[in-house]
């Protein structure tokens, strides 16, 4: 910017006196995402994380994940995770995204120290990340860390589904279903990951996925995740207790 230059040959029509508007040239940006446990994506989703990376890229790191990332259209928003040590205006960023994408997107910011930690600490985070699209190669290895006081209030949480079944929607339920059992998968020391929390739902509750998704199964169900909500909540009290 300290200094314009001009060619010895000058262009014609560029004469002395000559009046030019003078702007900056575009940068051009190539992100390459990583991709971890994603066998498949519409091209229409890769083209929205594209446009994502590209306007984020002044961040270290982001990690998009959630039902986006899932077969088919039946995500409601993108859920962001910003990893970055400066404080960033998410208001504004979560605007812009939804003014560039025309979707909803849920953002939150953390450092790397707390990523791991979450981790190493909560189910629903390694739920969250059994599956997602990263500005960066993230490499981590998870050292499972019990907190039963953060277990007792994401399990509390999942009650909701017990009261108020008939006035959640599909992906709602699911939510609260999948949340459960991801804290008993976590309990059991067993891997999180989407396809192991589909797998023990349809084992445990002899429902399809899909017709959770969609909201069509029925009452009968309330009575068995009552059952294994009672038994996690015992499991996780014995728990307090010993740690108390």
């Amino acid at each position: 910017m300290d200094q314009i230059y001009i060619p010895k040959t000058r262009i014609p029509g560029y004469e002395i006196g000559k009046t030019v508007l003078i702007k900056p040239i575009e940068e051009t940006r190539t992100i390459t995402p990583f991709y971890y446990n994603i066998k498949k994506i519409e091209p229409v989703k890769n083209i929205i994380i594209e446009k994502i990376l590209n306007h984020l890229h002044y961040v270290d790191n982001l990690i998009i994940t959630g039902s986006f990332l899932d077969k088919g259209f039946h995500f409601h928003d993108i859920d962001l995770i910003i990893i970055d040590d400066k404080k960033l205006n998410l208001n504004k960023i979560r605007k812009d995204l939804e003014k560039l994408a025309g979707i909803e997107f849920h953002i939150i910011q953390l450092n790397n120290k707390t990523l791991l930690q979450g981790l190493n600490t909560d189910p629903l985070f390694q739920a969250m990340l059994s599956k997602f699209v990263s500005k960066k190669r993230l490499v981590y290895k998870i050292r499972k860390q019990i907190n039963y006081k953060l277990l007792d209030l994401h399990l509390l949480k999942s009650k909701t589904l017990i009261h108020g079944f008939d006035f959640l929607k599909g992906h709602e339920k699911y939510n609260l279903i999948r949340n459960m059992i991801a804290i008993d998968l976590f309990l059991k020391g067993r891997k999180i990951t989407t396809e192991n929390i589909n797998r023990e739902i349809r084992k445990h509750f002899k429902v399809d996925i899909k017709d959770i998704k969609e909201n069509i199964i029925d009452r009968t169900i309330i009575n068995k995740y009552k059952k294994k909500h009672k038994k996690l909540f015992n499991k996780i009290m014995r728990g307090l207790k010993i740690g108390s």
